[in-house]
């Protein structure tokens, strides 16, 4: 900030200088008339001289006629080039009052409506931090100086989380939340931050922030996260794996955390068999889809094309889901229990089910342009089911 403030000085030295200048120019002006009026004087002395003299019969009168001229010449040469005097309208006491205020009204306005704190955030954020600790005090300076930014709260989130202090994160999250709308992604840092707050307590609350994080996004993977580890820590060890097992599909090949999932789920399987049951076997259904020639011919390249197994006889929801796009087509996709969009409705709890794929312009997976159907399936088939788009979407 010393910078910042040397820089402030000059411009405001600048600003006094058109301020000071006239009045120091009126004190020059002030001193030359006073030296004009103490000449004057002199010369009406000298004239009263010769005209002392001339009485006496010291002078005769063209002796003081050429005293006088002499007196006069001198009093021409000590006033020439004196600027006649100026009035001014303002006075003196104006420009100083002035010269005193813009100072201080200058610090003051820039204190008030200034952004010297946010400044000096960008400077300190442009060093890297020495600790977790101060990473996180700069984040509450930030979120203090600019308290509408849901990014800069969501940051301070993390950094409680990092720090194990989960209820601080929870109301930066809930915050954060208010400021950005219900994005999945958010409800669900929300949640495992509630989750941990409460003492690893499960609650309708944070049931039904990752419910809706789920039915939002099914591949929030901090929902899918945290519902293994509340399964897992109240015993249900077969959701635990269901839960985590999704999540594992869903990383990259090099995400370094995959071994430590892998790990959970490995323990969970160890507690469920010990308990005395058995891994449940998970259903897979195998669909490569495409489209007709009509189709082909009135559809987009970024159009989204949804695939998915609903039940024949059950409730309407789809039981997994795909999304890809046209440009991806023809594409061979696995559906499972790892797709299901809640835990309730799962592809292996039902028998029978049918196949469906849908072009969505809008991205509405509920509504579309173009669709293909299956007949209906058994679930646990496992040979290559092919599916066609090639009816209009009614």
């Amino acid at each position: 900030m010393i910078d910042f403030w040397l820089a402030a000085g000059l411009l405001l030295l600048t600003a006094l200088s058109f301020l000071l200048i006239p009045v120091l120019r009126a004190r020059r002006v002030q001193r030359e008339e006073d030296r004009t009026a103490l000449n004057v004087a002199l010369y009406q002395e000298r004239v009263a001289e010769l005209q002392v003299q001339q009485q006496e019969g010291v002078l005769n009168a063209a002796q003081l006629e050429t005293g006088r001229a002499e007196a006069a010449r001198e009093l021409l040469a000590d006033t020439e080039g004196v600027q006649p005097p100026r009035e001014s309208r303002l006075g003196k006491p104006l420009p100083l009052l002035a010269a005193f205020l813009v100072p201080v009204l200058g610090v003051a306005l820039y204190l008030h409506y200034g952004a010297s704190d946010k400044v000096e955030l960008t400077r300190e954020f442009s060093r890297p931090p020495v600790s977790m600790e101060d990473m996180t005090r700069r984040l509450e300076r930030a979120a203090a100086a600019q308290p509408d930014s849901a990014e800069g709260l969501y940051f301070l989130g993390r950094a409680y989380m990092a720090q194990g202090r989960s209820a601080d994160a929870a109301q930066v999250f809930e915050r954060t939340v208010a400021l950005a709308g219900r994005r999945p992604e958010l409800l669900g840092q929300w949640a495992q931050a509630q989750y941990f707050a409460d003492n690893k307590h499960w609650s309708p609350r944070i049931q039904a922030l990752t419910d809706e994080a789920l039915k939002l996004d099914p591949k929030e993977v901090t929902s899918l996260g945290l519902l293994g580890i509340a399964a897992f820590e109240g015993q249900r060890y077969q959701a635990a794996i269901d839960y985590w097992n999704r999540l594992l599909a869903l990383l990259p090949a090099e995400d370094n955390s995959r071994a430590a999932l892998q790990g959970g789920i490995d323990r969970a399987t160890q507690k469920l068999e010990e308990s005395g049951g058995a891994v449940a076997q998970k259903t897979v259904m195998t669909v490569r889809v495409d489209l007709s020639a009509a189709v082909k011919a009135n559809v987009l390249p970024t159009d989204s094309v949804f695939i998915f197994a609903r039940a024949v006889k059950g409730p309407p929801a789809p039981l997994a889901v795909k999304r890809v796009t046209v440009a991806e087509l023809p594409i061979t996709v696995e559906l499972g229990d790892a797709d299901a969009m809640m835990p309730s409705l799962k592809l292996s709890n039902f028998p029978e089910v049918q196949l469906v794929a849908r072009i969505s312009r809008a991205g509405i997976p509920t509504a579309g342009e173009w669709i293909g159907r299956s007949q209906p399936l058994a679930s646990s088939i496992t040979a290559l089911q092919p599916l066609t788009i090639d009816s209009p979407d009614k």
